[in-house]
C-alpha cells in the first residue's frame, strides 16, 4: 500500500490507519448554531421577563445591574458550556442537524474545549452578530468557527445513510467448477483487501481494475484449487462467493449443535 497525505476529512488510528470521516456541512453548521443562540436568548429573555413581572422596584441598582450581567455569563457562556459537556458534544442545534463536537484526532471534547469554545463564542457570535463565525466558518476546511480553530475541535457528521452491504454472487458460469472448488481460509489483510476491491471496482478505470484484480489472484492462488479459467476479477468473485456460502453454512451448524446441547443440559 503506498503512503499518501491524509485528506481534511481524514483522521489516523493508532495503527496509522487513515479514517474517512465526514464533517458537518456549512449550512448546517449555521441552522445548528442559530438554533443553540436562539435556545440562549431565550434563557436570557426569560430571565428579563422574570425580573419585570417580580416587580422593576430595584431596576437601575447596582444589584439589579450584575443580575442582569449574571444572567448573560449563564445564558451564553455557562448554559451552552453545560449542555456541550453533558451532551457531549451534541447539543440541541448539533442533535437538529446529527453533528457531534468532537476534536481533531476524532476523540470526544471534553470541558476545557466547550468552555473556550462558549467563552470564544461570546465575541464572535454575539458581540459581532455572528459576522466572525460566519466568515471563520465559510473559509475553514471543516467549517469551524473561531471558537473551534481555537479549541480544536470542529463538528463531525453522525447521522449518515447506511452503507450498501456488498454480498459477492457466484457467476454463472463458474457454478459447475464452485461444486469440487476447495477455497482455503485467506489471511485477514488479503481478504479484506479482496472484499474492498469488488466493492469498488465498478468505479475504477479498466486498466487498473484489471491490474488489481491480476495481482490480487497472484496472493490467492495458493488458497485456490484448482484455478479455473476464467477472468481474474470472476475468479476473485466466484471464491468469494464460495468462501461465504461455506463459513455461513458452518456457522448455522454450529449454532444448531449449541442449541441442542443447550436443550440436552437443561432436560438433565
Amino acid at each position: 500500500m503506498s503512503d499518501r497525505p491524509t485528506a481534511d476529512d481524514e483522521i489516523l488510528s493508532g495503527e496509522a490507519v487513515a479514517i474517512d470521516v465526514q464533517p458537518v456541512g456549512f449550512f448546517l453548521r449555521v441552522l445548528g448554531a442559530a438554533i443553540d443562540v436562539l435556545l440562549s436568548v431565550g434563557v436570557f429573555v426569560a430571565f428579563l421577563v422574570l425580573r419585570l413581572w417580580l416587580g422593576a422596584a430595584g431596576a437601575g441598582s447596582a444589584i439589579d445591574r450584575i443580575l442582569v450581567v449574571l444572567a448573560a455569563v449563564v445564558a451564553f457562556v455557562v448554559l451552552p458550556c453545560t449542555v456541550e459537556v453533558v451532551t457531549r458534544g451534541r447539543s440541541l442545534g448539533k442533535l437538529a442537524v446529527g453533528g457531534r463536537i468532537v476534536r481533531l484526532d476524532g476523540g470526544g471534547a471534553g470541558f476545557r474545549h466547550a468552555f473556550i469554545r462558549a467563552l470564544v463564542g461570546v465575541l464572535e457570535i454575539y458581540l459581532t452578530f455572528g459576522a466572525v463565525a460566519l466568515l471563520t466558518g465559510a473559509f475553514s476546511a471543516r467549517s469551524q468557527r473561531l471558537g473551534d480553530l481555537v479549541a480544536g475541535t470542529y463538528s463531525q457528521r453522525v447521522r449518515t445513510p447506511p452503507l450498501p452491504v456488498h454480498v459477492p454472487v457466484m457467476p454463472p458460469a463458474l457454478a459447475e467448477w464452485a461444486r469440487i472448488a476447495d477455497v482455503a481460509r485467506m489471511p485477514d489483510r488479503l481478504a479484506r483487501r479482496i472484499s474492498q476491491f469488488l466493492q469498488h471496482a465498478d468505479r475504477m478505470l479498466p486498466p487498473a481494475r484489471s491490474r488489481v484484480a491480476a495481482d490480487l489472484l497472484a496472493e490467492a492462488r495458493p488458497y485456490i484449487s484448482p484455478l479455473p479459467a476464467a477472468p481474474d476479477e470472476a475468479v476473485l468473485v466466484a471464491a468469494t462467493a464460495l468462501r461465504r456460502e461455506r463459513e455461513t453454512r458452518a456457522l448455522g451448524i454450529a449454532d444448531d449443535r449449541a442449541e441442542r446441547l443447550t436443550r440436552v443440559r437443561i432436560r438433565v
